[in-house]
């Protein structure tokens, strides 16, 4: 009962939209309506307005790691064990990909999944972070320095000894992330996919 209540949170958690939300708060055209119709960070930076954007990672990211964070705090005294608390992490992830409150069509989870991989170890967020800065900052490509990441967290999660069951939770996610950006690699190896800070006009 303990874990279903666990999980139900971190996915109504995980489902908060906050680039919609922040786009109403600037009074902003909902992210959905421009660019690539995607309610995340990326596409609300298209709108020109760089900290509704900022306030959108920060949020996404936030929420995947106030997950973690709960469901380890609760862990001990729900007598619950790691694969509960990577469970939750991968709930926070489904409800970003699969919000309830957006019929289920939501972002594609980088921001959210950075938010779960520091709730689970600072140094792993940090080094999956820094291979997504590293990607984007070469290549001005957010779609493909979020596959480089992708990649690199589930190896680095072993690399850090985290455990099978972070190991299988973290392969998930980049697992689900790639398959959502999958419309991303049809433009990548195509050549037109947009760069970072490119502004997009709607359909």
């Amino acid at each position: 009962m303990q874990l279903a209540l666990l999980l139900i949170a971190a996915y109504l958690l995980g489902s908060v939209p906050f680039a919609v939300v922040v786009s109403r708060l600037f009074g902003m055209a909902d992210p959905r309506t421009y660019g690539s119709g995607n309610p995340g960070a990326t596409n609300v930076l298209r709108s020109g307005n760089k900290l509704a954007a900022a306030l959108t990672l920060l949020g996404d990211a936030f929420k995947g790691w106030l997950a973690v964070s709960l469901a380890t705090a609760l862990a001990g005294t729900w007598g619950l064990g790691t694969t509960a608390i990577a469970a939750a992490g991968l709930a926070a992830f489904l409800g970003h990909v699969f919000p309830i409150f957006l019929g289920f069509k939501g972002g594609k989870g980088v921001a959210t999944a950075a938010g779960v991989l520091l709730g689970a170890s600072g140094w792993l967020g940090l080094a999956t972070t820094g291979v997504w800065l590293l990607v984007a900052f070469t290549f001005r490509y957010s779609s493909l320095a979020a596959l480089s990441a992708a990649l690199a967290a589930p190896l680095l999660s072993i690399l850090l000894d985290l455990g099978d069951t972070w190991a299988i939770a973290i392969g998930g996610m980049s697992a689900l992330l790639i398959w959502r950006h999958k419309d991303n690699i049809k433009r990548l190896l195509a050549g037109q996919e947009g760069r970072i800070g490119s502004k997009k006009k709607s359909a």
